[in-house]
């Protein structure tokens, strides 16, 4: 589904950790004698309870199941081991326990014990099945009592839950440490990402009050490319014939669009068409972009340490980019001075960059660039920063996320120049809604404005105005 990012989610091996932090010892435990039966809840009343997890994870059955093989389990020969690997260990203990213990537990309830286990030592704890949803696409835990997850552009509360406060900040801290980032009450708040490359964003106590907060933006395992999105509706033929044919004339593109309405998604896909002989330097705060090509340098920024120093900026890596011989430079949001240094990449030969912005138009992005550029150069004039703007910018692709949850790309303006002080647009594509035809799906037509793009001149130069022309005919 779009909205979704692309990569396959790897199997991690064993996070020691977590095993230390059910707080017993990880040597072999020695055979404890047997104890008078637990006071359980009979399986009858767990099974009652609404699906989910939360039954099990916060019973005394569960605690002291999961205490019992962490105290018995050897860490050391784990470390390495895959989630299937060390499954019948798990079953073991599980049994061994619940038979020392004097348990009664079904069939079913093992299972689901094993597979909190697991999730706990190779994953993400409760919150590892919705990972592995295909049709999710962002996963939202607020404190340890509500994870919800978006489906089809719709939110829908789960009924996962966590242990308590510190399950959640134990998974938060496993997230950012596998990325070389730290989060705690000094540093409440980081940008990190999983091994498959989707982005989390984590806040602690006492930001955050009701509890600690993860948000997670999926990658999806299939490749969206332009055509796919024309098949699903996002946009139509016509409009994805033209960017593959801006990508392919090395335009300068910005996607701009609000919160979640699949600005990276797009960018993803319009660097598909990207020349195998280019080389490309990627440069975000959280590596998302999952380039095909073989020559791809990917940057990422660096927050500052518990000194407040060291500190690498996304206008540092811009800056340094242009000394890295590259021919194109691709930005994964512009949101602050850097706007400056991509605008003059743009201008002085790294054609074919691109960039996204949060915009709510494409004149609303051309107002955020010239108030980004003037928070890097306030002395420059306005006149100046236009100019800049409309020599270094060909296209702005208008991506929205409808009340459908339907991302759509509801505009491609092309910058034609100057006149005057303003910089002059026109649009080669609109998404026209259709008022009349109220329901619960947004419908409505993309419509061709049937003229000649004044980037017709470069599509020529590489021998592709004739198609450009026939994209553009209704």
């Amino acid at each position: 589904m779009f909205g979704q990012k692309q990569a396959s989610r790897p199997q991690p091996a064993i996070d020691p950790s977590v095993v230390a932090q059910a707080g017993a010892a990880l040597a072999p435990a020695e055979p404890a004698p047997a104890a008078p039966a637990q006071p359980v809840a009979p399986p009858a009343s767990r099974s009652a309870a609404p699906e989910g997890n939360e039954t099990l994870v916060r019973s005394d059955l569960f605690k002291l199941i999961r205490n019992g093989v962490f105290s018995a389990m050897n860490a050391s020969a784990a470390v390495g081991k895959t989630r299937e690997q060390m499954k019948p260990a798990v079953e073991q203990l599980v049994l061994e326990v619940a038979e020392r213990e004097r348990l009664n537990i079904t069939l079913s309830e093992q299972g689901q014990i094993v597979g909190e286990l697991l999730n706990d030592m190779f994953g993400l704890g409760p919150i590892e099945p919705l990972l592995a949803d295909e049709t999710i696409t962002d996963v939202l835990v607020n404190g340890p009592d509500q994870v919800y997850v978006e489906r089809h552009g719709r939110l829908e509360l789960t009924s996962c839950k966590f242990r308590d406060n510190t399950h959640v900040i134990n998974v938060a801290q496993r997230i950012a440490a596998g990325v070389g980032r730290r989060v705690d009450e000094s540093s409440p708040m980081v940008d990190a990402r999983l091994a498959d490359g989707s982005r989390v964003n984590v806040v602690l106590p006492p930001l955050a009050i009701h509890g600690a907060s993860i948000s997670i933006r999926k990658f999806s395992k299939r490749n969206i490319t332009l055509h796919r999105m024309a098949q699903q509706g996002n946009m139509s033929q016509a409009m994805a014939n033209v960017l593959k044919l801006a990508s392919t004339c090395r335009l300068n593109v910005i996607v701009s669009g609000g919160t979640g309405s699949g600005k990276t998604t797009l960018l993803n896909a319009l660097s598909h068409f990207i020349g195998l002989g280019e080389r490309t330097v990627t440069i975000e705060d959280a590596a998302e972009l999952q380039l095909v090509q073989p020559h791809v340098v990917s940057l990422e920024t660096r927050p500052e340490n518990a000194e407040g120093l060291g500190a690498v900026t996304q206008r540092d890596l811009v800056r340094n980019a242009l000394r890295m011989r590259p021919d194109r430079i691709i930005l994964g949001e512009t949101r602050g001075p850097e706007a400056f240094d991509v605008l003059q990449a743009m201008n002085t030969g790294h054609d074919g960059s691109m960039t996204t912005i949060h915009a709510n138009t494409p004149r609303d992005g051309i107002t955020r660039l010239e108030s980004m550029v003037m928070m890097a150069n306030g002395n420059l004039p306005l006149l100046s920063i236009r100019r800049q703007i409309a020599s270094a910018v060909h296209l702005i692709v208008q991506i929205e996320r409808m009340r459908d949850g339907m991302r759509r790309v509801t505009r491609i303006t092309e910058l034609v120049g100057m006149e005057g002080d303003v910089i002059i647009t026109q649009d080669l594509f609109t998404f026209r809604y259709d008022a009349s035809a109220y329901s619960e799906e947004v419908k409505g037509t993309y419509e061709s404005a049937s003229v000649r793009p004044a980037f017709s001149a470069r599509a020529a130069y590489y021998g592709l105005e004739a198609a450009l022309l026939e994209a553009m005919t209704p």
